[in-house]
């Protein structure tokens, strides 16, 4: 059996890392439920949903009143509009059904990278180089849960990729109409991520630096094409003045630069290198430096849109993914030369050997361990056990461990009426007071987040509701633990779910 699949994986590599490609992020799909970050759910799904219901908590959307654009592009979370949109219209309306449904579709959108790394090292390399790239896109451990998620900074890669084949191709058939299809194409990652504005600037300046002064002309024509084409009839359409989108989120980003995580420029160096897991790492970043000119429309890209980011003070992590397939192809490249042709490598073959297969037995246990977990499960399976329950508005949700309110994302309960909050800034005698002064309806169950201080919190509240009854404990994931006691920022969210008796 293992001959017959090393036969067809010599005969045909790049459907077999396809396929390997395909099952990883498969499992992903049906098993890593959740969202990984706060804007991958907040602001794509949960803004989504809201339409389809009507309504625009965020105040995306000139109605209510809204006269004032907010930032992001809309294009994404409005694709998953028009999805949710015709799911509703065919009958499936379960939140975890169409989450399920979102992230197969990703799933299958992400083999895209591993396609298109494998054709362009395929293009430049040869064919050994490719498998190593095309392996290293189909398994390393990360990509598949990424893959999986509504992170704009993943679903932005494949129009990158997509646009480089193009500017290869263009590039050897002397093609100034493939140069202006590459300018189209890599619009489309624009419209779905402001920042790649600064890798499209790094395929033009490589462009420029061929001396290809009229090609570099043709590709901004046509990333501009489709810049204004998509961005631009967006906000005609939706706000009837062009750019609006973009100029706020300039103004948002600038402003609140340093409101988020913060980092000292060399964050994403250490950050990439643990990505890669050292030592390989290492060797990428010299094998990007040894193809420089052979590879530098893959290399400078990446590099320029690493170096701004670097630059910028908001350093979140998801931030830098567009460049690790870049910085992949280009590595192994340069790599494969050096292991090659460097005697102390050929002396060394099985000191090499123990690298490769070191980092391999680390990328299998991360891969194993992280394709089918989920994270921030217990909002989300918090919020499918109250959408059980008859009677279930309004609820509390009690998190005065934090200063701020925990958010807990109502897509799932399929009710975007806000809940009250206890929290930090929100204490309890507050809260209570102002529901008896404005009549409101008591709540029903009362939500505490964390275990921690959980039996002063408890006798807090029951101060307000005296006839609290526990009903429901939800738990967190193995990888929200592991993530809290490798770094107790991550907050290890669990519920304690109290009935408020009649």
């Amino acid at each position: 059996m293992v001959t017959i699949i090393q036969a067809y994986y010599r005969q045909h590599p790049l459907r077999t890392i396809l396929f390997l490609g395909f099952i990883v992020r498969l499992l992903a799909a049906i098993f890593s439920r959740g969202f990984g970050f706060s804007d991958d759910h907040f602001m794509v799904i949960d803004v989504a949903q809201q339409w389809i219901n009507g309504i625009d908590d965020n105040r995306w959307l000139p109605i209510n009143g809204n006269t004032i654009a907010n930032g992001p592009s809309l294009l994404y979370p409005g694709l998953h509009y028009y999805l949710f949109l015709g799911l509703k219209i065919v009958g499936i309306t379960d939140p975890e059904a169409k989450m399920l449904i979102v992230r197969v579709l990703h799933a299958l959108y992400s083999l895209l990278i591993v396609y298109f790394g494998y054709r362009i090292t395929n293009k430049l390399s040869g064919k050994d180089v490719a498998n190593r790239v095309g392996l290293l896109l189909a398994l390393l451990w990360v990509l598949p849960m990424m893959s999986v998620r509504n992170a704009v900074e993943v679903v932005c890669i494949p129009p990158l990729m997509w646009a480089t084949w193009i500017l290869l191709n263009a590039d050897d058939k002397k093609s100034n109409k493939l140069f202006f299809i590459s300018g189209l194409v890599v619009g489309i990652a624009f419209s779905i991520r402001f920042q790649t504005v600064v890798f499209i600037g790094g395929m033009g300046l490589g462009i420029l630096l061929h001396r290809k002064w009229l090609q570099a002309i043709v590709f901004g024509a046509g990333a501009l094409i489709t810049i204004v084409g998509i961005q631009n009839a967006i906000d005609l359409i939706i706000w009837g003045k062009p750019f609006v989108e973009l100029q706020a989120y300039i103004n948002y980003n600038i402003t609140n630069a340093y409101n988020y995580i913060v980092g000292p420029w060399y964050n994403y160096i250490l950050l990439v290198s643990g990505l890669l897991i050292p030592p390989l790492s290492i060797f990428l970043y010299y094998g990007m430096f040894k193809v420089r000119k052979q590879y530098l429309w893959i290399i400078l890209p990446a590099l320029c849109f690493f170096i701004f980011h670097s630059y910028f003070p908001n350093k979140q992590e998801r931030f830098i993914f567009p460049v690790l397939p870049f910085f992949i192809m280009a590595g192994m490249a340069g790599w494969h030369i050096i292991e090659t042709q460097s005697n102390y490598w050929k002396k060394h073959d099985a000191l090499l050997k123990r690298f490769w297969l070191f980092f391999w037995i680390v990328n299998t246990i991360l891969l194993v361990t992280l394709t089918p977990s989920s994270t921030k499960i217990a909002r989300v399976d918090a919020m499918n056990y109250l959408r059980s329950l008859p009677n279930n508005y309004p609820y509390l949700v009690e998190s005065s461990n934090s200063w701020g309110p925990i958010l807990p994302p109502l897509y799932y309960l399929d009710n975007f009426s806000q809940p009250y909050h206890v929290c930090g800034k929100l204490p309890s005698d507050s809260v209570f007071a102002a529901i008896k002064q404005q009549h409101l309806t008591m709540p029903k169950y009362i939500l505490f987040a964390e275990d921690k201080n959980l039996e002063i919190r408890v006798a807090d509240i029951k101060r307000h509701v005296p006839n609290l009854v526990f009903d429901k404990y939800i738990k967190s994931s193995y990888l929200d633990k592991t993530m809290s006691w490798l770094n107790p920022v991550n907050i290890n969210l669990t519920y304690h779910i109290y009935k408020v008796e009649e």
